[in-house]
């Protein structure tokens, strides 16, 4: 079982940034592959960024060369560093936790609110 809990969220102006954070729990995170995902008012949760155990990453297309994802599993923690932050970034921010890279995983944590805005 893996317990996620996510921080960092909030209010910024259209160009600013902001850095989640998602702490896991359980005796396995260097092995889980880590991710962050978004769900807007009305849309379907969407893939942002993940990484592996290895720290390979992908990240949607929408925002490559903004954000970034990394993980300190001394900490059992994993980032999202977003920059350069759009409008339409403004959603619900997810992480996620499992075991394959080819699927999302299983466990998910309570979600952070973003809200990029003037």
């Amino acid at each position: 079982q893996v317990q996620l809990v996510e921080s960092g969220g909030g209010l910024v102006q259209p160009g600013g940034s902001l850095r989640l954070s998602c702490t896991g729990s359980g005796s396995a995170f260097s092995n889980v592959v880590m991710g962050w995902y978004r769900q807007a008012p009305g849309k379907q949760r969407e893939l942002v960024a993940r990484i592996s155990s290895s720290k390979s990453t992908r990240y949607a297309e929408s925002v490559k060369g903004r954000f970034t994802i990394s993980r300190d599993n001394t900490k059992n923690t994993v980032y999202l560093q977003m920059n350069s932050l759009k409008p339409e970034d403004t959603a619900v921010y997810y992480c996620n936790a499992g075991k394959s890279w080819a699927t999302r995983g299983d466990y998910w944590g309570q979600g952070t609110q973003v809200t990029v805005s003037s």
